[in-house]
């Protein structure tokens, strides 16, 4: 019998309460917002789980939204696939934009550890508990994160570039 979005829902509702919501089928992803301190036992819990059966992390990613709120500035995506009924699922958390940190998941996912690295190397995330957090691809010595909407893409003089197209507007126009 496939798993089904609203078993899936039914699920995670009895066990989490108030701390997922936001359900909605998009394209053919089944995603929900989450608590950011209820992710990790989210995410447990639909590992372990023996019906919902998550257990491959297909990517984690971070999004910065310099014009919500503070408490709504980052988010962190997780995607995850139950391989048995070829399911997928879409988790959002919102972090705080001064202070953007979540726990980490590397220890129920080994192979979030440098997915996590990304997201702290470009966006400043800081995954608390992860074993070797530190830049994976820009060079230490960087002050910035080149992925927050306030990093300029390119040099501000040159013509061929334009950050409009990017979703980043510019301060000297």
């Amino acid at each position: 019998m496939a798993l089904e979005n609203t078993q899936i829902q039914d699920k995670l509702i009895e066990t989490f309460n108030n701390d997922v919501f936001n359900f909605q089928q998009e394209r053919d992803i089944f995603s929900l917002e989450a608590s950011a301190d209820k992710i990790t036992p989210l995410i447990l819990f639909l590992k372990n789980d023996p019906e919902l059966r998550f257990h491959f992390l297909t990517d984690l990613c971070g999004i910065h939204y310099p014009d919500n709120e503070t408490e709504r500035q980052f988010a962190i995506v997780y995607h995850l696939h139950n391989w048995y009924e070829n399911t997928r699922l879409r988790i959002k958390v919102y972090i705080n934009g001064e202070k953007p940190e979540i726990k980490t998941i590397s220890n129920i996912f080994p192979s979030s550890n440098w997915m996590e690295r990304e997201t702290y190397d470009f966006f400043g995330v800081n995954f608390i508990g992860h074993p070797q957090l530190k830049r994976i691809l820009n060079m230490d010595e960087m002050l910035s994160f080149p992925m927050r909407k306030e990093f300029p893409m390119e040099d501000s003089g040159r013509t061929d570039k334009d950050d409009r197209f990017f979703g980043r507007t510019t301060t000297n126009c």
